[in-house]
């Protein structure tokens, strides 16, 4: 005969197992969700657009303007970019990131030791696969450059600067 003990034991066990279940069907949901919502924006952005152009087209058209032809030579662009992961420096604050990197960053935070990617992954909400590890591993190296990390030893991430809770205030390693 089981004990009290035993089956609630294998109670607990059965439980633990089906949250892990539930936890990864969510990290991979979510992952999917976000992917959906990008795919979202950039169609509505794109109908959006198209649907000006062409308005702008049909209107000159309308108005007897000549519709203007791509140059001959394509006219110099400056390009503009924005950076989307800033440079560290003392005073700022984890929330300066994009969400991701934030996330990444309070990970590697909140870790007694330095981190590898695969150990940081499934901490973030993304399944452990094999494009996940290496597309956060790239996110680890851009954090690496603007110093916000440190990669002392190949592979292992740590803090490059401790802060003081979300203030940026730093504080000595």
């Amino acid at each position: 005969m089981v004990s009290l003990i035993e089956e609630l034991e294998a109670r607990e066990t059965a439980a633990r197992a089906r949250v892990e279940e539930l936890e990864l069907q969510i990290a991979e949901l979510t992952t999917r969700l976000e992917a959906e919502r990008e795919t979202w924006s950039r169609l509505r952005v794109t109908r959006e657009t198209v649907t000006q152009v062409t308005a702008e087209m049909s209107a000159r058209s309308t108005a007897g303007e000549p519709v203007p032809k791509e140059p001959a030579e394509p006219a110099r662009v400056r390009r503009v970019g924005a950076i989307m992961v800033p440079h560290w420096r003392e005073g700022l604050s984890v929330d300066v990131l994009p969400d991701v990197y934030r996330d990444i960053v309070e990970v590697v935070a909140d870790a007694p030791g330095p981190m590898q990617a695969k150990q940081i992954v499934p901490r973030i909400g993304l399944p452990a696969a094999s494009a996940k590890i290496e597309g956060t591993r790239g996110k680890l190296k851009r954090l690496v450059e603007r110093g916000w990390l440190a990669e002392d030893e190949p592979g292992l991430f740590a803090l490059a600067h401790r802060t003081a809770g979300k203030t940026g205030e730093p504080a000595e390693r």
